[in-house]
């Protein structure tokens, strides 16, 4: 275990290369090569003194989850909202630890889920074979992510109401299918950028009882405009409260800065509307 001491809070989004179904390659503007610098993207907040506790968990079967949250000073029996963090496609790597960090200094607890068993990537052809095999096997990947809802749900400092998952990505995809198959514990809020595949139909996202952030972009080559429409007019359909953020002109991964679709001033909006939607939902909700 150790600690970490946070200046002045950065915020980032994380993209990444995804698997379009029934198309073998890279969309648009994805990467050739994971995140290597996530220290200075974007600006935040700007949360001072925040000391941050981290560890390496083991939550389901092998799968050693990346455990992060503020140390409290002033109250040790508050408990905090949650969420349930999903890598892309390169795995549980440094990137979506330092992602974590900088969500745990804005009050939450993170689990940093391993959907991929301690395999970590650089190489879009492994990449590609370890989101495969996920797919392939969605029933263990949805267990695995349910055990980091159980975990949290049963950790001391986590206020087990308010339980978010959020994923960018072939992660924003496992966020939906999360949030398809969380009727047993309850999820407080669901987000996912540009999450793939995108479920649409009524019938299956009407299984959601709680708000949806989902961030999108217009020129998305996996994700088509009429497919983020209907997504949107099935939450609505649904009675399911939802935030749809689609941006003019950009593709998919806008919001990675390694990326030939990366757009900065976007990027920033997108988490700051995320950060906005979990306070209004989760953290007051």
């Amino acid at each position: 275990m150790s600690k970490l001491s946070a200046s002045v809070g950065l915020s980032i989004i994380l993209g990444s290369i995804i698997l379009i179904p029934n198309y073998v390659g890279l969309a648009e503007g994805q990467l050739t090569k994971p995140v290597t610098n996530v220290s200075n993207l974007t600006s935040s907040d700007g949360i001072p003194n925040v000391v941050l506790e981290n560890k390496t968990i083991q939550y389901f079967d092998d799968a050693q989850g990346y455990l992060v949250y503020p140390v409290s000073t002033n109250d040790s029996q508050r408990k905090l909202p949650a969420v349930v963090m999903i890598h892309e496609w390169w795995g549980l790597n440094q990137n979506i630890k330092d992602m974590a960090n900088l969500l745990a200094k804005n009050g939450f607890v993170v689990l940093a889920a391993d959907l991929y068993h301690g395999k970590v990537t650089d190489n879009p052809q492994l990449a590609m074979e370890l989101v495969q095999t996920a797919r392939n096997n969605q029933n263990s990947s949805t267990a695995n992510l349910q055990a980091a809802v159980k975990y949290l749900s049963s950790a001391p400092n986590v206020d087990n109401k308010k339980i978010v998952s959020l994923g960018w990505c072939f992660g924003g995809g496992q966020s939906l299918q999360l949030a398809l198959n969380s009727q047993e514990h309850p999820l407080a809020a669901t987000i996912l950028y540009y999450g793939t595949p995108l479920v649409t139909d009524k019938e299956s996202l009407s299984k959601i009882k709680w708000p949806v952030l989902g961030i999108f972009g217009d020129k998305d080559e996996a994700i088509p405009i009429a497919e983020i429409n209907q997504f949107r007019s099935s939450l609505n359909e649904s009675g399911i409260k939802n935030e749809i953020q689609v941006y003019n002109g950009l593709g998919h991964a806008f919001a990675n800065p390694s990326g030939d679709n990366y757009a900065p001033k976007e990027t920033a909006d997108a988490w700051q509307k995320t950060l906005s939607f979990l306070k209004k939902y989760v953290v007051e909700g």
